[in-house]
């Protein structure tokens, strides 16, 4: 693609040039290559102004920072306090890197900051990004530089940098929706409702919870700092907000309000209630087995839906009726964004942790997870806790499978 795109703008500026009859004259002393220069000390400053502004929660000042002739920038950095006052963030630094690109002959031009922030209360350490500003410079003969946007030009960039939103924060969630009041109203019962489901497998597990809701799918993608489309078939994903996932570092709840969209009442609440487990029990940063995560906060999501596990297997059923039973528990590629069968593969791991639950009972799975999490050899753990080997697991879960299978065909 990218080869037919150059040689398409080849053809355009040729077809440009032929159309241009008249020569260009250039203007005595004019220089038709000058363009306004970047002013990194006052962009700096500038920075400092809406970091100052932030930790002040004064909206006005940062809304002082923007061009006096562009009033929706005004209201972005307005919407930048706001957004860290309503969330609660602390120890937010906006530090200047460098120059991302030229300057345009309006003055216009861009540049890389490295950021910091922190959900009080809830983030047990600081988010670091580098995200991409729009400046300007203010006029000729005024040294001064102006911000205009955040989070430009790709690249990953925090929800409350880019976007108006509307946040709950209680003792025990923070949701931020960038949506309505009934979009806020929606996401906050959700997560609220995830919290005793959660709990009643979990007791005393983890911090709160942090759900971000962008305006679209794409919104999602940019949050995270990924190409358009590469979560626009996932509901939910719960991950660093800064791409680092490290031990001790903040997860929070990132949703696809367009998937959410599609999904019965049930449904969002189990999706949600999936990711609160995640969330809580910080499994971005297990060491178990894929399919047990997955499959494990399946468990707790789905425990107490009262619906026939024909009907919540129904997809991983419907491959086994067409192509057989598989021959081994789902592997990191089965669960992968954008796997071919990835509902299905969720289905088959959920199984598996509802047969490790029946043969040892819902404590016995619930050490295992955290066993494994915390990097002990999985086989051996899951003799210990469960008294089954790997491969009498798997039998298991085939011949469920297999039943499951059977079952829907009589029906």
């Amino acid at each position: 693609m990218v080869g037919l795109s150059l040689s398409l703008l080849v053809v355009l500026g040729l077809v440009v040039w032929r159309v241009l009859d008249d020569p260009y004259v250039a203007t005595p002393g004019a220089d038709p290559g000058a363009a306004p220069t970047a002013r990194p000390g006052q962009a700096a400053a500038a920075l400092a102004g809406l970091e100052a502004a932030i930790s002040r929660g004064d909206a006005a000042a940062a809304a002082a920072l923007a061009p006096d002739d562009d009033p929706a920038a005004a209201r972005r950095l307005r919407d930048v306090v706001e957004n860290a006052e309503d969330l609660g963030l602390e120890g937010v630094t906006l530090r200047y890197v460098d120059q991302d690109g030229g300057t345009d002959p309006q003055g216009a031009w861009r540049v890389v900051v490295d950021v910091t922030w922190q959900v009080a209360g809830f983030d047990p350490a600081p988010a670091r990004s580098e995200v991409v500003f729009a400046l300007r410079n203010v006029a000729e003969g005024d040294e001064r530089v102006a911000v205009t946007a955040a989070g430009v030009a790709g690249g990953r960039a925090p929800l409350w940098l880019t976007d108006d939103l509307r946040v709950r924060r209680t003792d025990s969630r923070v949701v931020a929706v960038a949506g309505s009041a009934r979009d806020l109203a929606r996401y906050d019962r959700l997560a609220r409702r995830a919290l005793p489901v959660v709990q009643r497998v979990l007791p005393g597990t983890g911090r709160g919870l942090v759900v971000e809701v962008p305006r679209t799918a794409a919104g999602l993608d940019a949050a995270l700092g990924v190409d358009e489309g590469t979560y626009a078939d996932v509901a939910a994903v719960t991950t660093s907000p800064d791409g680092e996932v490290v031990d001790g570092g903040p997860l929070h709840v990132l949703v696809n309000p367009a998937e959410m969209d599609r999904l019965e009442p049930v449904g969002a609440q189990v999706v949600m209630s999936h990711e609160a487990v995640h969330a809580l029990t910080r499994a971005p940063t297990s060491r178990a087995p894929l399919w047990l995560v997955e499959g494990f906060a399946d468990y707790v999501a789905l425990r107490d839906v009262d619906l026939p596990a024909t009907t919540l297997a129904a997809q991983v059923v419907d491959q086994v009726r067409e192509s057989g039973v598989p021959e081994a528990l789902p592997g990191p590629t089965d669960l992968g964004v954008g796997a071919p069968y990835l509902g299905a593969a969720y289905e088959a791991a959920w199984l598996a942790t509802r047969e490790l639950a029946r043969a040892g009972g819902q404590d016995a799975l619930v050490e295992l997870y955290r066993s494994a999490g915390a990097g002990e050899d999985f086989a051996a753990a899951l003799r210990g806790v469960a008294g089954i080997s790997q491969a009498e697991l798997t039998r298991r879960w085939r011949d469920e499978l297999r039943s499951l299978a059977d079952e829907a065909g009589a029906a």
